[in-house]
């Protein structure tokens, strides 16, 4: 059973058109579960504005994510708030890419290499790309300002022996 997505805006492949302008405002409902699946303490706010338009293999989203959000120091788990305010672009196919093979059959990929996403069931849910967009942009180690982290001390030696050793150096004093 998969997981339910925390926001979901679906558009059909024929609601398109010559392009379309969206602006996808979650409620405070739908802003709570994004917030519970990106592990952050709140989301505040959050707006994408997206444009979706046909190209001569797919279409493409251009977008900017906004938001206002708190998240947890990653050293003392106190709240961290942030601003977003990020563009990105998402090129789509119907067809998955299929990349060339050498003559022993192995396969060439370079880590600059952006493939389309694929389209299935003929929408694109624009919600699931922009809380995709949105985690993308999140700082991954978030700490608050002054937080240092403390090496803390070597432990002991608490091997059998170590305590075996102690109760002999006991029953000598």
């Amino acid at each position: 059973m998969t997981k339910p997505l925390p926001y979901s805006e679906p558009l059909r492949l024929h609601q398109i058109g010559a392009g379309l302008n969206r602006t996808l405002e979650p409620t405070a409902e739908e802003r709570a579960r994004i917030a519970k699946s990106l592990d952050l303490v709140s989301l505040d706010s959050f707006t994408t504005e997206l444009t979706v338009t046909p190209t001569v293999s797919g279409w493409r989203i251009d977008g900017r994510v906004k938001a206002e959000l708190v998240q947890a120091c990653g050293l003392t788990l106190e709240p961290v708030p942030d601003s977003i305010n990020q563009t990105f672009l998402v090129n789509l196919t119907e067809q998955p890419y299929e990349p060339e093979t050498d003559e022993n059959g192995e396969i060439d990929l370079e880590l600059e290499d952006d493939f389309p996403d694929v389209v299935e069931d003929g929408k694109i849910d624009l919600g699931q790309y922009a809380v995709e967009q949105l985690a993308l942009t999140l700082n991954p180690f978030p700490r608050k300002e002054g937080a240092v982290f403390e090496q803390p001390p070597e432990p002991v030696e608490l091997s059998p022996f170590a305590v075996l050793k102690s109760l002999k150096d006991d029953s000598k004093g």
